[in-house]
């Protein structure tokens, strides 16, 4: 009898383990089950807008009430990016709705090859704009190998991401080839109802008087996500005070080479009593709201 034993035992075992992967796969699935109800009764009317904290560069992710997700440029690395995606992001959602590039500089496009890589990505918005980098050039390849849906940025275009939930574009009015990087920068809105966000990449002051020339009433939001990482190169006081927000947002890195944000332009936000926030001091900035009142996390 002895002889069977470590047989008996070795199948035993097996039943044993078999039945523990059994209750593990259930275990995981009802916990995807919680998290996502978890999920969604915590969104539930709510827009969710985070400002990543991914060093020196902008990545901004967008989640609609109806779940919709948006991630607005990418910052200089896939591994900041990624890091900050796990904190805002539930840890088995594998696809983003729509990608919007601003602009083809490094700190903007540099992780989301990573994302068009790993994740579902539907839609990728961007200008005619380019750029010579290995950066630029891993984001182009990323979406020819992944062939999502290329929408090119044409001022009065709406993305509705949600009933009341919408971004628009502002800005170019026409094709960007061949221009400046920073000048060629998607200019967008978005608003919920009441609520509204303005994302200007690192457009110069030179666009943001001609966009407040054209309709500086469009401008208004009660967030702004400042030009160029708070540089003295945007957020003039013309456009500004056209968008007179209740927060200014700078993402930029700490102890950076550029000394963003620059004196002036927090003197500036200082005088026109415009509250800064910056993910040098806060971290990734979250904002909830409902269409009518805003909480900043």
């Amino acid at each position: 009898m002895n002889r069977y034993f470590y047989a008996q035992d070795t199948n035993l075992l097996i039943r044993k383990r078999n039945i523990q992967y059994a209750v593990l796969a259930v275990f995981l699935v009802l916990n995807i089950f919680i998290w996502t109800a978890v999920a969604r009764a915590d969104r539930a009317g709510v827009l969710t807008v985070a400002f990543l904290d991914i060093g020196q560069g902008d990545a901004i992710y967008i989640e609609a009430p109806n779940g919709n997700q948006m991630l607005i440029d990418g910052g200089p690395s896939s591994g900041a990016l990624l890091r900050a995606l796990g904190d805002v992001m539930p840890f088995y959602d594998r696809s983003i709705d729509l990608v919007l590039a601003t602009h083809p500089d490094q700190d903007h496009v540099g992780g989301l090859p990573a994302i068009i890589d790993r994740m579902r990505v539907e839609s990728v918005v961007t200008t005619e704009n380019t750029s010579a980098t290995g950066a630029y050039g891993a984001f182009e390849k990323a979406i020819s190998e992944r062939r999502p849906a290329r929408i090119l940025a044409r001022t009065g275009e709406r993305i509705i991401l949600d009933h009341g939930v919408a971004l628009e574009i502002l800005f170019p009015d026409r094709s960007a080839a061949g221009w400046d990087t920073n000048t060629g920068s998607i200019v967008a809105r978005l608003s919920y109802n009441n609520k509204s966000f303005l994302f200007t990449g690192d457009s110069p002051q030179a666009v943001e008087q001609y966009l407040v020339g054209k309709d500086g009433g469009a401008l208004h939001a009660n967030v702004l996500k400042l030009g160029h990482h708070g540089s003295r190169t945007s957020s003039s006081r013309v456009f500004l005070s056209a968008v007179n927000p209740e927060y200014a947002i700078i993402s930029a890195g700490l102890n950076n080479k550029y000394g963003h944000p620059h004196k002036e332009t927090l003197d500036l936000l200082a005088e026109l009593k415009i509250q800064k926030v910056s993910t040098t001091e806060h971290g990734t900035i979250i904002f909830k709201t409902d269409s009518e009142s805003l909480q900043l996390k």
